[in-house]
């Protein structure tokens, strides 16, 4: 999928990101967002390229974008705030363009991502679901969950200490007949080696929208 240069606004920053239009006018628009930018995270990231092959593989809209402070977007990291409000602003910006669906878009993120998009996803009116890879809930409890009453799609590898798989089943429990939830054997945090397989654990889930 060829990706293109833009910007967008968050809190009166501006941002930058790259931009994928669907394979046909009226698809899903999804945004994905990035690992923790203080451990040198940005939207150039294995994870980031297999869960955006994944909404290729549907014809899907996409935007991978860099938080505030990151690359060339405009302002310093703000802990999980004002990220979380970046993520909102990626969907609005996304589901405005006249190719992209105005209703149904997808929210991922790995990492400190997932948890920004968690955060974010009250926040956004019409969205269809969340994609949280590596969610790092073995630090901390993911804010919005409890707010947000859409679909939950988990996936981490089985060797992924910060989301080990047993926090990550009761979260799924918790969500009851909203969440899935897949692992993926052998994968740590940083998925090295198994992109592919995280891609096809994405893929299926997807299916069910």
């Amino acid at each position: 999928m060829r990706e293109q240069p833009v910007n967008f606004d968050s809190d009166g920053l501006t941002l930058e990101g790259l931009y994928a239009p669907p394979a046909n006018p009226g698809a899903r628009g999804c945004v994905v967002c990035h690992p923790h930018p203080l451990y040198g995270g940005t939207m150039y990231n294995n994870v980031v390229d297999a869960a955006l092959a994944a909404m290729w593989s549907k014809g899907w809209a996409t935007l991978r974008f860099n938080f505030r402070g990151v690359g060339q977007s405009e302002g310093e990291h703000d802990g999980g705030r004002g990220e979380a409000n970046d993520a909102a602003a990626a969907i609005k910006w996304l589901t405005a363009q006249a190719s992209v669906a105005a209703k149904g878009a997808v929210l991922g993120g790995y990492s400190f991502g997932a948890m920004a998009a968690a955060a974010a996803a009250p926040k956004i009116p019409d969205l269809a679901a969340l994609v949280l890879i590596a969610l790092p809930i073995g630090m901390m409890e993911p804010a919005g969950l409890d707010r947000y009453g859409g679909a939950v799609m988990l996936v981490a590898g089985d060797q992924d200490g910060y989301c080990p798989a047993s926090k990550l089943k009761a979260l799924h429990e918790r969500l009851g007949a909203r969440g899935q939830m897949r692992i993926v054997a052998g994968a740590d945090h940083f998925f090295g080696g198994f992109e592919a397989e995280l891609q096809s654990e994405i893929e299926a889930m997807l299916a069910a929208l």
